[in-house]
């Protein structure tokens, strides 16, 4: 089966819009992750091994989902305007800059020191994704037609199946994008320096403990 399927371009300021949709789920994502943070500690005690466990398992998710998300937009490349692309990444799971995003998502919360804080941030960053996703499926069965809805069919929405995985063409090389795609990433890591401040904060007396996550 090929791995890019042609179709006919589409409305590149309607699809336009759904990546500015994209892009403001993030932004308020990573504003109500901050806020949580802000008051938010985990009931095992910092300096602890299970603290800091997860708190570096945390970076190496992090770190994932930006490249991760690199991965996906060097196969995406500005493409999603003239065909369905099935390789890489996106043979796997449909969705795979979201699944990223979720990863990375998890990897804030898990700088709280917290499984539960982990798996709670990625549960909010999977739903506010999820309603991107139906808007903007319906959106691209209107304008791609049978190919893509032959793609739908194939391949999972959200959770990647492994053994679909196809290489696939990376097709034309598009800087601005993959700058675009790591400066969104970048913000991410911003998570790093910024929790080591509100933890130390925290221990001081200086900001409150409103809640504490297992």
């Amino acid at each position: 089966m090929a791995n890019e399927i042609k179709s006919a371009p589409i409305n590149e300021h309607g699809l336009g819009g759904y990546q500015h949709m994209r892009r403001m789920v993030l932004a308020v994502l990573v504003v109500v992750l901050f806020a949580a943070l802000l008051f938010g500690q985990s009931s095992f005690a910092p300096e602890t091994p299970v603290h800091e466990s997860i708190e570096m398992f945390g970076v190496l998710l992090i770190f994932l989902g930006i490249v991760g998300r690199l991965w996906s937009t060097l196969y995406i490349g500005g493409r999603k305007s003239a065909e369905v692309v099935t390789g890489g990444p996106y043979s796997i799971t449909r969705n795979p800059l979201y699944v990223f995003s979720t990863v990375a998502a998890a990897g804030v919360g898990a700088q709280i020191g917290s499984f539960s804080g982990m798996i709670l941030f990625a549960l909010l960053c999977a739903g506010a994704f999820h309603i991107v996703i139906l808007r903007e499926e319906r959106y691209l069965k209107e304008v791609l037609g049978a190919p893509y809805k032959a793609y739908l069919a194939r391949v999972p929405r959200f959770f990647p199946k492994l053994s679909l995985y196809q290489e696939g063409d990376t097709g034309s090389f598009k800087p601005r994008l993959l700058l675009t795609t790591l400066l969104d990433g970048l913000v991410f890591l911003v998570a790093l320096p910024v929790f080591e401040t509100i933890d130390g904060a925290q221990q001081s007396g200086i900001l409150p403990v409103l809640f504490r996550l297992p």
